[in-house]
């Protein structure tokens, strides 16, 4: 749910970018159809469909699927704060161009909230039929307050009054009090009420309060395996007159609003980008309003006043039933119950990096001279290898250099802290941070600051683009020579997603990866203009241009009768000039496979130009975030890995960095992987001819089929832990 990587508590969260500004070219291919595309905001949605078949599936833990249902809420709300009032902004200024599949924005606004509205719905009934029984069933109650005896109702009051009460802020609405702001996100209480003595009605807003338990606990004397809650909201609404004495509540709801929380920066414009970009964070929480959310019995007095206050259409609203922002299931799905989680699983350090001799310590350099170490998280520990390689080089006298790119990490990051430790000890540390992250801007401005009170050497990369590659570099004096030691990674420096996002990384002293890197740094550092590597494909210059050519490769050799094939796993596939070349490729007969966990604007199937394209999509307990771009090459196999999608912010707006691998034990590998990925019995979901994507979970007896993640976790957990290549 980018993305990739926005919700740290998400395991299927997703990042969004700004495509808005792409005209949309039917000629590209004036051999193709001009229909030849799906709709990348519908796929997205499509996507968070997905997520929300996980929330539904009962063979799914019961508290996995009550976190699934959160993802998706947080999912849809970051797709409404960005995508829907990106889309707005530039339909009420005029800017806006036709969609990727050539429709009108207007229209395209139009089938968003169709769908959204009916996904919504969806999600209430699977929280309401599906996700409240089952909890029951186990013994957690999420009960009303309707639902309380005398003795449940007592205990809440005294609750309430101390506990809740002092901390809550009613706003009344008169004209002495205008209608007050209502941040983005924020749950509320929309109350009228009547004075008992002039008869007067009156509005008043509650803001419910963030930083209590959206779930408040009934009775912890209750037996062991048995609990129950009450929502905040419904104990707040029941003691409404402690808050207006004197007053008769005639009606009280629950509404939420979306703003457009996007941030724009004009780099070209500004002299200190840290400066107006936080002065764009304090803009941020005012964006305009893009939904309200209301409860389902919301009355039309009611709802008519926060349409005409917050100034939106009706079709931005969405009636819901009774809870609002169900990404508050967050909160529940914490419980400590092993039973209704997956099964616990721990990391394995991997077998490469395991000590060769009883007893010894392990070694991360003498382990990576031995030979190209490919890593597959979070089956093998983030820890015992990205991160203990940073640490050891913070800690080596020998290493002289540490360089490193920074998109996200944690808020308590032990990476950061190596850089930190690194530069106190006198070696020369330069770490890119990349501030313009969406959601984490102002956590990365704090860490950039954090590194150059430290003595880093922090840069903020090119004017224009982000620096969404993964790369750390370390220069060691060996023998009086220097070698470069090299991380090249397809997912962020972030130990706590290590542990639930799927990535890839190669840990490599190849010199010629180095030197790459070198020219690499050195251009996002300094004023250098670096236009060739050898192992390594970089976006902006050379990405786009260097997968069509390997692409076109593929269909030459099917033309000639040779081998070919191509395989790839994104977390997006948009851009329209390699889905073309892919539709070429697939005329030419290249038998193709498409790995892709979100967005997809490719349309499979299609008898004229993509019936040798198959799309599968896996969704489960870990984010599928890796990237891999493998070619068969008439039999020579060329694989890459890193950190771009197939988007136009990655291969237009962003430097990106994929490093072809060279160790054949990796490179069959992946072939497995993606063996399994495809295998008709393995759990996935299939895109159609028709645009439309079917799971396939079950198999003709009603078992379900396998697991890929979970195969994968018994297969990496068993590899022997010799220290020998696999």
């Amino acid at each position: 749910m980018d993305g990739e990587d926005i919700l740290i508590g998400s395991a299927l969260s997703t990042e969004f970018d700004d495509n808005f500004d792409q005209p949309w070219n039917p000629e590209l291919d004036p051999t193709l159809p001009a229909d030849r595309y799906l709709d990348r905001e519908l796929s997205w949605l499509a996507f968070n469909q997905r997520v929300l078949e996980l929330a539904e599936d009962p063979h799914v833990p019961v508290l996995e699927r009550t976190n699934f249902l959160a993802i998706f809420a947080s999912n849809l709300d970051e797709f409404f704060m960005v995508r829907v009032a990106g889309l707005k902004r530039r339909i009420l200024t005029g800017l806006a161009v036709q969609t990727n599949t050539g429709r009108a924005p207007i229209d395209e606004l139009a089938d968003i909230s169709e769908r959204a509205h009916e996904l919504q719905d969806r999600q209430a009934r699977a929280y309401r039929d599906g996700v409240l029984t089952a909890l029951a069933d186990a013994g957690i109650r999420v009960a009303t307050w309707d639902s309380l005896d005398a003795a449940d109702r007592e205990q809440m009051r005294e609750i309430f009054s101390r506990q809740i009460f002092p901390v809550l802020m009613p706003l009344a609405v008169d004209p002495a009090h205008p209608f007050p702001y209502i941040s983005g996100l924020s749950l509320n209480l929309a109350i009228r009420v009547r004075n008992s003595k002039t008869g007067k009605e009156q509005f008043a807003r509650l803001k419910v309060p963030t930083m209590l338990p959206r779930f408040v606990r009934i009775d912890q004397r209750e037996s062991v395996g048995q609990m129950r809650f009450i929502m905040l909201e419904d104990l707040i609404a029941n003691h409404l007159r402690d808050l207006f004495p004197g007053m008769e509540v005639l009606e009280h709801h629950v509404f939420r609003v979306t703003r457009n929380e996007d941030v724009e920066v004009d780099e070209d414009e500004t002299e200190n980008l840290i400066q107006a970009l936080e002065r764009e964070l304090l803009r941020r929480r005012f964006g305009p309003p893009i939904r309200l959310e209301v409860s389902q019995d919301m009355d039309d007095i009611t709802l008519g006043l926060l349409v005409r206050e917050l100034d939106i259409t009706e079709q931005e609203v969405y009636r819901l039933p009774a809870p609002l922002d169900l990404g508050g299931l967050f909160e529940l799905s914490k419980i400590e119950r092993p039973d209704l989680h997956y099964p616990n699983h721990v990391p394995t350090t991997a077998a490469q990096l395991m000590p060769r001799e009883p007893n010894a310590k392990p070694d991360v350099f003498a382990s990576i001279s031995r030979g190209d170490i490919l890593l597959h998280h979070p089956y093998e520990s983030f820890a015992t290898s990205v991160q203990a390689f940073l640490e050891q080089a913070a800690r080596d006298p020998h290493v002289l250099a540490i360089k490193q790119t920074l998109y996200r990490t944690s808020g308590d990051s032990p990476i950061v802290e190596a850089l930190i430790d690194a530069a106190e000890r006198g070696k020369q540390v330069l770490a890119l941070v990349e501030i313009k992250a969406r959601f984490d801007e102002q956590a990365n401005i704090d860490w950039a600051r954090k590194l150059e009170k430290a003595g880093v050497h922090v840069v903020y990369g090119l004017v224009g683009l982000k620096t969404h590659c993964k790369l750390a570099l370390v220069v060691r004096e060996e023998d009086g020579v220097l070698k470069h030691y090299s991380h090249i990674g397809t997912g962020n420096y972030n130990p706590k997603t290590s542990r639930i996002y799927e990535d890839l990384g190669l840990l490599t002293n190849d010199d010629q990866v180095g030197k790459d890197l070198t020219r690499l740094f050195n251009e996002l550092s300094g004023y250098a203009i670096e236009k060739k590597f050898k192992r390594l494909l970089v976006a902006p210059l050379h990405l786009r241009k260097g997968l069509i050519k390997a692409i076109e490769n593929e269909r030459t050799n099917a033309e000639a009768g040779r081998p070919s094939g191509i395989r790839i796993k994104v977390n997006s596939i948009v851009d329209e000039a390699v889905i073309d070349a892919l539709y070429r490729a697939s005329r030419a007969g290249v038998p193709i496979d498409l790995w892709v966990r979100g967005m997809c604007g490719l349309k499979a199937g299609q008898e004229d130009y993509s019936a040798n394209i198959r799309v599968r999509s896996i969704l489960g307990r870990y984010l599928e975030h890796s990237r891999i771009f493998a070619f068969t090459n008439d039999g020579d196999p060329q694989v890459f890995i890193g950190s771009a999608d197939m988007m136009h912010r990655n291969l237009d707006r962003r430097v990106e960095a994929l490093v072809r691998l060279t160790d054949p034990a990796h490179i069959v590998e992946l072939a497995d992987l993606f063996d399994r990925a495809m295998d008709d019995r393995t759990s996935s979901w299939w895109l159609t001819s028709d645009g439309s994507w079917v799971r396939h979970s079950l198999d003709q007896d009603g078992k379900p089929l396998d697991d890929l993640q979970n195969r994968l976790m018994q297969l990496i957990s068993h590899r022997p832990r010799t220290g020998t290549r696999r």
